[in-house]
């Protein structure tokens, strides 16, 4: 590891690009602090009439297209490109580096990082997703999967912690906690249905470690296919959505000074003036982060506006769209699926887990449904979308960061 990363004293890269002279690089072994959530910068925000009637380009794809296609959007990983994700996550377990200090320099894949470039490629400017199968997780466990996963993510971009523990590994399980607590409770950490939605990074990964006995099945959306669609059938619905009028819960997960909301709007409009063509949308939502607010926006201490009959009209309508024109998909253990944010929606149905003490027909236990998640953020400077926000150009903008919280990466939910 680089003496830089190590020395007492060294400052990390956080948000905003300024560096937080309290904070030691060895809570932060890459040298990089995730920025967190933060506002946009309002006069960046640009009105409904300036949106495109029709969004053109790979970026937009019907179900249709890929649903009897798997060979379309499905990569089989080889048994050469298993045996080098195998050898760089051994050779980083024996390096003793933290989890935490993977990058792309310290995971090497000679022959697989070409073909993950293409994945990126295809992920920020394509169809923006694809499915990765057969990483034999069962064979592995949990740490060298953990290594071998987050090492693969580090060469499509950056990893940001994902909450206010500072999680740059996320587990997708039901930990028994209440759903209906939507204004404290994160719906991963539950067996609920999760409508669709976009995660708080660029790129999410999920990787399939175990499922479940039913449901828990992923369906996926292109944002411009819906969004072409609305223009055509609900123009007043985008229009909406276009209005940064939105109140989006931070569910306590803020720093000192923050506000325990962010004021926004659920479609965007890329900041690329520079562009001849017309500005891309992308999309920022997560429903269960917007009904969550009745603490700040109602009774007599309100702080905040409660949704507006349009803004309630329009999540419906959004959600009943998304699902009418989504591809459907099952995680099989061993699979990883990777989405880009900006352009494509994502959704899980509600499930139910084996019950303990389940075994198999071999007499091995069942394992209850497991994802690991990483969240990636791809910034402005190395391809990714322009986006109306001062951490545009951070290498690890989005996110969730609480303070100076620094990341962890716990192999099993916690």
């Amino acid at each position: 590891m680089s003496p830089a990363l190590t020395q007492a004293g060294t400052t990390v890269s956080s948000g905003l690009g300024t560096a937080s002279n309290s904070t030691q690089t060895s809570a932060f072994p890459d040298g990089l602090k995730t920025c967190g959530q933060v506002p946009p910068i309002y006069s960046l925000l640009r009105p409904y009439e300036e949106y495109p009637k029709e969004v053109t380009g790979p970026t937009v794809w019907k179900a249709e297209d890929y649903r009897d296609h798997p060979e379309r959007w499905t990569h089989p990983l080889s048994v050469l490109e298993i045996d080098e994700l195998s050898q760089a996550a051994e050779n980083f377990i024996a390096s003793a580096m933290p989890l935490t200090g993977i990058s792309k320099a310290h995971f090497p894949l000679p022959t697989l990082a070409k073909f993950l470039s293409e994945v990126r490629e295809t992920l920020l400017d394509g169809k923006g997703f694809i499915l990765l199968k057969g990483m034999p997780v069962r064979e592995w466990g949990l740490h060298k999967s953990a290594v071998a996963y987050m090492g693969m993510g580090t060469h499509l971009g950056y990893f940001v912690s994902q909450n206010g523990r500072g999680h740059v590994l996320g587990h997708v399980k039901d930990l028994g906690e209440d759903a209906t607590k939507t204004d404290r409770v994160r719906i991963y950490r539950t067996n609920a249905k999760q409508f669709f939605h976009t995660d708080g990074a660029d790129l999410v990964g999920l990787l399939c470690m175990a499922k479940s006995l039913s449901g828990g099945e992923s369906d996926i959306v292109s944002m411009h296919h819906v969004f072409n669609t609305l223009q055509r059938e609900n123009p007043d619905v985008v229009r909406t959505l276009t209005e940064p009028n939105w109140y989006f819960d931070r569910k306590g997960e803020t720093s000192v000074g923050q506000e325990e909301w962010i004021r926004s709007c659920v479609f965007y409009l890329e900041n690329d003036p520079n562009s001849n063509n017309s500005p891309r949308p992308y999309a920022k939502f997560d429903p269960n982060n917007v009904t969550s607010l009745a603490r700040f926006n109602s009774g007599p201490n309100a702080v905040i506006p409660p949704l507006s009959e349009k803004q309630l009209y329009a999540m419906k309508v959004l959600d009943e769209t998304c699902t009418r024109l989504a591809l459907h998909m099952i995680l099989e253990p061993g699979d990883v699926q990777l989405l880009s944010n900006p352009h494509v929606f994502h959704a899980r149905t509600a499930y139910t887990d084996y019950p303990p003490g389940c075994r198999d027909d071999n007499g091995d236990p069942v394992l209850r449904r497991h994802l690991m998640r990483l969240w990636l953020a791809v910034p402005e400077t190395e391809g990714g979308w322009k986006l109306p926000y001062a951490s545009s150009k951070e290498k690890k903008r989005g996110g969730v960061q609480v303070n100076n919280t620094p990341p962890a990466a716990p192999i099993d939910a916690e």
